[in-house]
């Protein structure tokens, strides 16, 4: 069905609800002054790195700086593929086996070998830790069997054909400086050393690695800030103070289009942002039933929002995953049409009034977001839904409200990335919860649905590469049909930087190659 723009719903409506009710949301944050020195340069993230680590936590703009520092066995390339980084061989040699062999030259930053029991050690640290953002992601955690120091095999019960691009978001760490938590401290073999962090502040400083294995970077130092408000980052990105942000909104885009010292990039990615329900709803509670959670896609004019709000820089879903992953379909559409949200309301016996839902979200989800949330309100109000709204600052406590240990909700304004380039990742992540996981609040938003995890296992285990991705459609439409969503989109995501940084390609992970960039002046 095709949807239709709502002329009631005007840009400039959004923009004035924005003005009254944005203005005591945001913190402003500001920015460093003066130029970058002669041979640095300076990043401004709009969300604050707390950790070099990831094993909690992992948006996209901290990969860049995150792997700048410590690396992975491979990594995902521009073209979703894996690639080898630490591994000079990671080869499947059985169905549930994987051997793989570290490149001697490589080093920590101390000078100290990257050994097979270092990696032993992070995949333990990794399932232990709770609450872990890459644990979702894994079906069964290998086995390490060490040969030698840097020679070792992959062993699972079951085979697990993506192992390969699985260890693409395990980061190494020496095994006696590794623990079952965010690290805040510490080496990695990586092109780039930590002079200084603070991860209240989320103002780092690195340093080239004089041990580095692999090739120079081409910047000796870099800033990592953490600059909140958009605006700010904005004026310090055009006065020079900064050479790069991340995660631009389309307002900002256009303000900084045609400036000659600055250049603009965007590339479609790995990221679904959702507007997520809560499926920890207890049984006779209107979102527990899928029929409610459907008609209630009705109501929201998803065509508005995506053309007039975020001005054409995202792609509406038409499935549960980005459609750039490998594996990825077309499972259904959104469509925009009140009298039959009404009418399916009525059907499941919601009548108007009886819905109190609240939304909740942290800024720098994605750009526009309290705008887009606004507009959700009014469209829901349209159909007899009242809606409260409450934003999170960035580092506050909303994971806990994710897990449901700090209060209720009821629609979650949310982003997944998918580090590996999978569709089946992403389905395993977000989809795979089962009941054992939830007792420990390590399932999506509460989503539990065997039948789904059903279909999971077993593309898990298909090696056959064809019956596997056949398998991986069936789950998308599974999923599709619980009706997860209120809607969804794919963003296009926009980096703006001085064009003295060059050598930057923003890959579909919405982050780049750190110690690929350079300075032109």
């Amino acid at each position: 069905m095709s949807q239709s723009t709502n002329p009631e719903v005007s840009r400039r409506a959004f923009l004035r609800l924005g003005a009254a009710a944005g203005a005591g949301l945001l913190t402003g944050c500001a920015g460093p002054t003066g130029s970058p020195a002669p041979g640095s340069m300076v990043l401004a993230l709009n969300r604050s790195l707390v950790s070099l680590d990831n094993k909690l936590n992992q948006f996209e703009a901290a990969v860049t700086v995150q792997r700048g520092v410590r690396q992975a066995l491979t990594r995902i390339g521009p073209e979703l593929t894996p690639q080898p980084v630490l591994a000079e061989r990671f080869e499947l040699t059985s169905p549930t086996e994987w051997t793989v062999r570290l490149r001697p030259a490589a080093r920590y930053s101390d000078g100290s070998p990257v050994t097979a029991r270092d990696v032993a050690t992070a995949l333990e640290m990794y399932r232990k830790v709770n609450g872990s953002f890459i644990a979702s992601f894994f079906p069964e955690w290998p086995e390490v069997i060490e040969q030698d120091q840097l020679t070792f095999r992959l062993r699972t019960g079951k085979p697990l054909p993506i192992l390969d691009y699985l260890m693409a978001n395990i980061l190494i760490t020496p095994s006696g400086a590794n623990q079952a938590a965010e690290l805040q401290s510490g080496i990695g073999s990586g092109p780039y050393a930590v002079m200084s962090a603070d991860r209240g502040t989320g103002v780092y400083t690195l340093r080239a690695n004089p041990a580095y294995w692999g090739p120079k970077p081409r910047v000796d130092t870099v800033h990592v800030r953490f600059i909140q408000e958009e605006s700010s980052r904005v004026v310090a990105l055009r006065s020079g103070e900064i050479d790069v942000i991340d995660t631009i909104s389309p307002d900002s885009a256009e303000q900084l289009r045609n400036l000659p010292d600055v250049a603009l990039t965007s590339s479609v990615g790995t990221r679904i942002n959702q507007l997520f329900f809560n499926f920890r709803k207890p049984a006779g509670h209107p979102l527990a039933d899928a029929r409610v959670r459907r008609a209630l896609t009705f109501a929201v004019d998803g065509r508005t929002l995506a053309e007039d709000v975020l001005q054409g820089t995202v792609i509406p879903a038409e499935g549960v995953v980005s459609h750039i992953l490998a594996g990825a379909v077309k499972t259904g559409r959104y469509a925009y049409d009140p009298d039959m949200a009404g009418r399916l309301l009525t059907e499941a016996g919601v009548r108007p009034g009886d819905l109190d839902l609240k939304i909740i979200w942290e800024s720098g989800e994605f750009p526009s977001d309290a705008l887009l949330m606004e507009g959700v309100q009014e469209m829901l109000r349209r159909i007899g839904v009242r809606c409260t709204l409450q934003q999170f600052e960035p580092g506050g406590d909303i994971s806990k409200w994710r897990q449901g240990r700090a209060g209720d909700w009821d629609i979650l304004g949310n982003g997944f990335s998918v580090p590996t380039g999978l569709a089946f990742s992403a389905l395993q992540g977000m989809y795979g919860g089962t009941a054992e996981r939830e007792k420990t609040r390590d399932t999506y938003h509460g989503y539990v649905q065997p039948q789904v995890v059903k279909l999971l296992e077993s593309a898990a285990e298909e090696v056959d590469a064809r019956a596997r991705a056949s398998v991986v459609a069936q789950a998308q439409q599974a999923v599709w049909d619980t009706w997860p969503c209120l809607w969804a989109f794919i963003p296009r995501s926009l980096l703006a930087h001085r064009k003295r940084v060059s050598g930057l390609s923003l890959e579909p992970t919405n982050s780049y190659d750190l110690a690929s960039l350079r300075l032109d002046g």
